[in-house]
């Protein structure tokens, strides 16, 4: 049985039934926002789905909203009122407030545009940052300003171990996660502390959505993870249980912290099959 058949006969456990939140950044069935979003309602949990105006044009969410059941709210993530109008929506639309939210937001226009790293536009840097990182300190500010999590609620956003380490084309998005991950630590501590809200990032293994594959060189890159990851890539489907387990009551006191989620890939120096392939 293939790993994708197993995935699809895991049970739902209704984990998640009676929990609502809001669902950032599903553009086509290949995103990690869609499956999560698709396995979020087999565990019978509710959200509003939202993205950037433009990626709903390119996008088909309205297939994602009528499947799931849910509302789609057009916004900009880097816009205030657009994110304050969001929140509050959302409340009306699913009856109270929010106990979990997916932040799977990420572009760079330099690497839109082939600028290589050396040599940004840094108009288009700060544009990226804008919408890649800074967005995420948005959302977590609006929602902590309108006090719309519940307590025991979970923010999750996802993010890649470039943050970490270097991998030459990935340019300025290294940058943009790397503040994403500190701004999950650092509104983790207030949210905790004043409303029990917990805040963590994935750190995912390379995966073939329509975001990663912009980046140079993706498909041999995904290659040499696989190869060097005990248990293979993690995919698009595995990300989505995970998430689900941290928006479920069973990861109460994770908070703060980025989780790497990609097979082992991030604690192995190298594998047999990565020294074999140079053996040769």
């Amino acid at each position: 049985m293939s790993h994708n058949q197993q995935l699809q006969e895991i049970m739902a456990y209704n984990l998640l039934k009676g929990k609502k939140g809001i669902i950032f950044g599903a553009l086509d069935a290949n995103s990690i926002a869609w499956k999560t979003a698709e396995r979020v309602h087999e565990e019978g949990g509710e959200f509003v789905l939202t993205n950037a105006p433009i990626a709903m044009r390119m996008g088909q969410i309205n297939e994602l909203a009528e499947k799931t059941n849910s509302e789609i709210i057009p916004a900009d993530a880097t816009n205030e009122e657009d994110l304050k109008n969001l929140v509050e929506k959302s409340m009306e639309i699913l009856g109270g407030k929010l106990d979990f939210v997916l932040h799977s937001i990420g572009m760079s226009v330099n690497v839109r545009k082939g600028r290589h790293y050396t040599d940004e536009n840094y108009s288009f840097t700060e544009k990226g940052w804008d919408v890649s990182a800074l967005s995420f300190h948005k959302v977590m500010q609006s929602l902590y300003k309108a006090e719309a999590m519940n307590q025991w609620g979970s923010i999750v956003a996802l993010t890649y171990m470039a943050a970490q380490r270097t991998f030459p084309d990935y340019n300025d998005m290294a940058d943009n996660k790397a503040y994403l991950e500190s701004v999950a630590r650092s509104f983790g501590y207030f949210f905790g502390k004043e409303h029990k809200v917990r805040v963590n990032t994935i750190s995912q293994s390379p995966t073939p959505t329509t975001a990663g594959q912009g980046v140079k060189g993706f498909d041999g890159f995904i290659n040499y993870a696989e190869k060097m990851s005990p248990l293979g890539n993690a995919t698009a489907d595995d990300c989505a249980n995970y998430t689900v387990s941290l928006f479920s009551d069973l990861t109460k006191k994770v908070t703060m912290q980025n989780l790497f989620h990609d097979g082992g890939f991030s604690n192995t120096g190298v594998s047999q099959e990565v020294i074999d392939e140079f053996s040769k």
